[in-house]
């Protein structure tokens, strides 16, 4: 006998029917017990499931601000990784100072993902969107401000054109001992 078939060979599959044709006495006709009214529970079910999506937009809502917050948190340890890499050109503040200017490049493009689980109708998102926007924005100033400081941002005119002197120092230090 094949699988799914009738035990009559009639080649219906099996099928179940949840539409109550019958003239007999059914749960319908008995009446409700004093104090249980259908209606009111049908309220009370839409009631507590408009409370748990509140709650849950409420949620959202949060988290979304949380997540537009967490750059603040990664600007302090790379300003503190570029004033302890130094103002000196070698291996580890150019790192440093990529490493800067890449994260914030690399979390813009990507701001449409990093908020794509709190879409709701009922979240706003246009303004933790753009507080996190922002907040990459200063992490990117903040690397392009490292490149300057290494001295590798060409602001000089010399900088471009090679047959130019380069600009005369202003300032000169010397160590401590005269000589």
């Amino acid at each position: 006998m094949d699988k799914g078939k009738a035990v009559m060979g009639s080649g219906r599959r099996w099928a179940v029917e949840f539409t109550d044709n019958s003239i007999s006495n059914s749960s319908r006709d008995i009446f409700d017990p004093p104090g249980f009214t259908r209606a009111s529970q049908d309220q009370d079910d839409s009631a507590v499931s408009r409370q748990k999506k509140d709650a849950e937009a409420t949620w959202k809502s949060q988290k979304a601000w949380e997540v537009a917050q967490a750059p603040m948190k990664n600007l302090f340890m790379m300003a503190f990784m570029m004033w302890m890499a130094g103002s000196t050109v070698h291996l580890f503040s150019i790192g440093i100072t990529f490493s800067a200017l890449f994260q914030p490049i690399n979390a813009l493009r990507g701001v449409g993902k990093v908020f794509e689980p709190f879409k709701d109708k009922k979240v706003d998102l246009l303004t933790p969107k753009l507080v996190f926007i922002a907040l990459n924005l200063v992490g990117l100033g903040l690397g392009v401000w490292k490149l300057n400081t290494l001295g590798l941002l060409p602001t000089h005119v010399s900088d471009w054109v090679s047959s130019l002197p380069p600009p005369q120092e202003i300032e000169y230090s010397a160590g401590g001992i005269p000589l």
